[in-house]
């Protein structure tokens, strides 16, 4: 190493030609300049191939920097000049000062050591370290340098490779050079533009943004930097990407927002000292992070839409299933809780306008009691009282207090059921997408109570029909037993055409009526009730039953409207002794079956012509004796037609299933029929079953 400093005029100097590297720029009087000098400094080594000098380059560039802001207060000029040889650092600053300061000297003179003493440890490490170093002092400032040659170069004349290459950009006597905001090299550009985020990894982001903000940091001397993300879920600002310490107080940070859309928002953050390239590098990296944030937003906002819509049809789907009110209100808080809230609750509103609540859930079950209490709570400032405006209005209205969330109104059909309240998560707000997502779900959950209550009533109105075209109870007649079992089709809201009926006759029998009129529904309701009204008027006024069946015959043909009934007709009364007379009339009904006392079964009776068909009937009458035990069992074609797959129960079946029923009361009769029928499928009955039994009961 050499023994002398030199002077600027004979500092070695290096030519940014083809072989040579030189960066210039002036950086503030910063506490946070030295990390942007060395950051130069290495940028200049690694694209000049001399990285076994970046060591000792690094520590004499920080200390030359550091006495610098510390002694002289002004900007910097930083000048690094490397060539084949080596490395010349210039570190300038704007203090005045004496020009007969300048110190030129052999390093081991008295004169020399007491003046680096004074200047401290930074030039004694200047000293020892540099092969030359030297001072300068100009018209604008002062200047010190310093030199490192490779080892391989040492014993070369000082500077000689160097000088024939030309002058640097400072000079000497005349004053400093205008100083270039130089930027990094366009190899460090070109590694910094090709940093791209791993395509394998699951979220690969945090890698990327903290590999984007290392290799920045490096390029301007930062001393630490931090990439923040808020992706507008509520979570609040998270740290996406870090590099270095924490900021010191008093530092003024480099902050770049990043250019995302809503509800993304993100800022890049450097503990840099504040240069001419600096801001525009950080620019840079926020904005290349930038586009791939805004594809991450875009995919994520695909993502949960997808799952938004099928999280709506599931729901529908649920909903749609439910047409009980109780169960479908019970439905909505499960759907809600606790994907799109902390709780839900749903209040209807009674006939009174009042609003009742229907049912309600929390994630944490141990609150539970808690919500139900504020939800109970009165007063202008209560829960209850922002559900009340909700109700009132077509919007959504906040819910403050313990319970914090929003209530949206249910309306269905332009009607107001209610409200569908729900709370936020503890650390997480609705965004506008789950806000949106709610308010369908409130729209859906209306219409599926509405669509409940409309059944709900409609299923009342059926029960209510269909009990008016059976008799509530059958008559108790001493020797005469009677039974009849009832089984609506699988639809509890539809009205079957199936009915049943025993009256008295004017001449002390009883009659036994059993029908099915075509369809279903309230048209084949009022062929019923028309076809039990005009038996039991023309019953009434004692006309015989194939009169009966013939008026009747009559009605329906001229009623039109395209429906048939079938009939079964039997007047049953006392015969000889112990013995009951059945006279049997069937139109286009199917033949009952007669079960003996001592065993055994047998269909009975002749078939005729249904009625509402033709302008004229046959109704063959046939006469059956019922001894003591005995019993005729009628039955409609939902019993024979009940379907396993493509089998039928039959009448055949029938016959087998009643045939071991015989001398059984009338009521055993009736309930075994039913359940051997309905046990026949697991499905339930497309048609009404009607059984009806009639059984002498004498001893």
């Amino acid at each position: 190493m050499e023994d002398t400093g030199v002077s600027a005029e004979t500092r070695p100097t290096a030519a940014g030609g083809p072989d040579g590297h030189v960066r210039r720029v002036r950086l503030p009087a910063d506490r946070r300049t030295p990390a942007a000098a060395r950051a130069l400094v290495r940028s200049v080594l690694d694209e000049a191939h001399l990285d076994e000098l970046l060591n000792e380059a690094l520590l004499l560039t920080t200390e030359l920097t550091t006495n610098a802001v510390e002694h002289a207060g002004t900007e910097l000029d930083i000048e690094v000049a490397a060539d084949d040889v080596g490395l010349t650092v210039t570190v300038s600053d704007f203090a005045s000062g004496p020009v007969e300061e300048l110190i030129v000297g052999v390093r081991n003179e008295a004169s020399e050591i007491a003046d680096v003493a004074e200047r401290g440890r930074g030039l004694l490490l200047v000293d020892h370290f540099s092969s030359r170093w030297g001072t300068t002092y100009l018209p604008t400032g002062k200047g010190v340098w310093f030199r490192l040659d490779r080892a391989d170069t040492a014993g070369a004349a000082p500077g000689a490779a160097a000088e024939a290459r030309g002058t640097p950009g400072a000079t000497s006597g005349g004053g400093a050079a205008a100083p270039s905001s130089s930027a990094p090299s366009a190899g460090a550009m070109s590694e910094l533009m090709q940093i791209s985020p791993d395509p394998n990894a699951d979220d690969p982001l945090p890698d990327f943004a903290t590999s984007l903000l290392s290799r920045v940091a490096e390029m301007v001397g930062a001393a630490g930097g931090v990439i923040r993300l808020d992706r507008g879920d509520g979570t609040g600002p998270q740290v996406l990407g870090r590099y270095g310490r924490q900021p010191r107080p008093g530092n003024e940070l480099l902050r770049v927002s990043l250019s995302v859309h809503r509800p993304y928002a993100g800022e890049l953050e450097l503990d840099a000292a504040p240069s001419a390239y600096a801001r525009p590098l950080a620019v840079l990296v926020a904005e290349r992070l930038s586009l791939h944030l805004e594809n991450d937003r875009l995919r994520r906002a695909d993502v949960r839409r997808q799952a938004w819509l099928t999280f709506l049809a599931e729901a529908s789907e649920l909903l749609a299933q439910s047409l009980d009110v109780e169960l479908t209100m019970a439905l909505i808080p499960q759907l809600v809780v606790p994907r799109l809230g902390q709780w839900c609750a749903v209040h209807t509103t009674d006939e009174w306008g009042r609003l009742r609540l229907a049912a309600a859930t929390h994630a944490d079950e141990s609150v539970l009691p808690q919500l139900h209490k504020v939800l109970a709570e009165t007063g202008p400032d209560s829960v209850q009282a922002r559900l009340r405006e909700a109700s009132r209005s077509a919007a959504q209205v906040p819910l403050g207090g313990p319970m914090e969330g929003f209530a949206v109104p249910l309306i269905a059909r332009g009607q107001r059921l209610g409200t569908l309240a729900v709370g936020r998560h503890q650390r997480h707000r609705h965004d506008p997408d789950e806000v949106a997502v709610l308010e369908d779900v409130a729209r859906r959950a209306a219409l599926a109570i509405e669509n409940a209550r409309i059944h709900a009533e409609r299923r009342r109105v059926a029960q209510t029909l269909q009990q008016s075209l059976l008799p509530p109870v059958l008559p108790l007649v001493e020797g005469i037993g009677f039974a009849a079992e009832y089984v609506p089709t699988g639809g509890d809201a539809d009205v079957g055409g199936d009915f049943y009926d025993v009256l008295p006759l004017p001449d002390g029998r009883w009659l036994v009526v059993i029908g099915d009129v075509s369809g279903k529904g309230v048209q084949a309701a009022a062929v019923t009730g028309l076809v039990r009204d005009v038996i039991r008027v023309l019953v009434g006024d004692g006309k015989p039953l194939p009169e009966v069946l013939a008026r009747l015959n009559e009605t329906l043909v001229e009623r039109g409207g395209g429906r048939y009934c079938t009939l079964a007709l039997a007047a049953v009364g006392p015969g000889d002794g112990d013995q009951l007379d059945v006279s049997l009339h069937l139109a286009g009904h199917d033949r009952p079956v007669l079960l003996r006392g001592r065993g055994g079964g047998a269909f009975v009776g002749a078939g005729g012509t249904a009625l509402g068909l033709l302008d004229t009937i046959a109704s063959p009458t046939a006469d059956v004796p019922l001894g003591p035990g005995d019993a005729l069992v009628f039955y409609t074609d939902g019993v024979t037609e009940r379907r396993r797959g493509r089998e039928l129960f039959g009448t055949d079946r029938l016959r087998d299933a009643a045939a071991p029923l015989a001398g059984y009361s009338a009521d055993v009769v009736a309930a075994r029929l039913r359940a051997t029928a309905l046990g026949f499928s697991v499905e339930p009955p497309r048609d009404d079953i009607a059984i009806l039994v009639v059984r002498n009961d004498a001893v």
